[in-house]
């Protein structure tokens, strides 16, 4: 295998898209440590004439400028959550169908590497593309390098649809829910446990939160044709000082996945009205994304994957390309069930078929 001097075996484009997301998953690249990736990958796509390299912290992205009249966008992200035990990747076979093991192969380095092979290969795709790999979306977003480079080069966004590479089972998801986080806080009167009487305990008040948790039916929410299901859960529960003191204050940590028919000040409004006893502090919110599948661009490629869409359930940064406008959706190899799992695992055989889809969609051959 060809090396590079500064960042050990260089990254082969040319192999099997199998063989390429064993490559970049073998590349650690916990959320802040994806220097050395965007380095390899940069690197590889060095001598491609027909892109236009451009990099911004440890995000890259590649464009073609062949005067197409649309242009499209796809994006994936590098970096995964903390590796355990996962990493370097194998391969195993399961009923007869072969998988790669390991971190990252779902989340999302597959999407990925399908990506970077199609980047490198197709130089004159039918409409001019402007391929996006980023940092940071596994943590806050604030750090997420998708949302830099729109702060940095808004120009690099335009475009008529967006694909981003998240998990999908190889299928369409169209938009995604939003994504709420607040914290509940209930007081109390600290006291010695001894004498609890003479305090007011703040943990026990936060039994009627969670009893209004575990009997809250979430809705499924129908938006253009997709039925998204809604979710409120507990995540997080802190109190207490000692083991013989009544504590005077706790926190419940809820989170609030909300279909995309609500706005972020909806969803903080039916929260705040199912808790009104409770102090109510937002520490998290995204928007979600419609389903934006009345594009144009959008149904030729539902149609060239062959699938019906699906609903995303889950946030993913397709919401930041629908608050720019763009119309954009979810498609990618692996099982979401298994993002961000231990047993992280994607069938070699769904990575190619992505590749192949997306690959003739391109090319205008689907």
């Amino acid at each position: 295998m060809p090396t590079s001097a500064s960042h050990g075996p260089a990254l082969d484009l040319t192999a099997d898209s199998v063989a390429i997301t064993q490559a970049i998953c073998d590349v650690p690249s916990v959320s802040g440590d994806e220097r050395a990736l965007a380095d390899l990958i940069v690197d590889a796509l060095a001598g491609a004439a027909h892109l236009e390299v451009i990099r911004d912290g440890d995000t890259i992205v590649a464009r073609t400028n062949l005067g197409r009249d649309r242009r499209v966008v796809i994006a994936g992200h590098l970096d995964t959550v903390p590796i355990n035990g996962n990493v370097p990747t194998r391969f195993e076979t399961i009923d007869g169908q072969r998988y790669l093991w390991g971190r990252g192969t779902v989340d999302m380095k597959a999407g990925v590497a399908v990506q970077l092979k199609l980047a490198l290969e197709l130089t004159a795709p039918i409409v001019d593309v402007t391929w996006m790999w980023y940092d940071h979306e596994e943590v806050s977003a604030e750090l997420n390098g998708l949302g830099r480079l729109a702060r940095h080069r808004p120009d690099l966004f335009a475009g008529d649809f967006a694909i981003l590479g998240e998990p999908s089972n190889g299928q369409v998801e169209g938009g995604c829910n939003g994504n709420l986080r607040v914290e509940l806080r209930a007081y109390g009167l600290r006291a010695h446990s001894a004498r609890s009487w003479v305090g007011e305990n703040a943990i026990h008040k936060l039994a009627p939160a969670l009893e209004r948790l575990a009997s809250y039916e979430p809705a499924t929410v129908e938006v253009e044709g997709l039925e998204y299901r809604e979710g409120l859960n507990a995540v997080g529960i802190t109190g207490g000082i000692a083991g013989n003191v009544i504590p005077d204050e706790a926190m419940l940590h809820v989170n609030y996945r909300f279909a995309p028919s609500r706005t972020v000040a909806e969803a903080i409004e039916h929260v705040a009205g199912l808790f009104p006893e409770y102090e109510l502090t937002v520490v998290d919110e995204a928007e979600g994304a419609r389903p934006g599948l009345d594009a144009p661009l959008a149904q030729q490629f539902v149609r060239a994957v062959g699938a019906e869409a699906r609903p995303k359930y889950g946030w993913t940064d397709v919401a930041r390309f629908s608050a720019l406008g763009i119309p954009a959706v979810n498609f990618g190899p692996g099982d979401p069930l298994k993002a961000h799992a231990d047993d992280e695992r994607v069938a070699c055989d769904q990575i190619l078929s992505c590749e192949r889809a997306l690959r003739a969609w391109l090319i205008g051959a689907a």
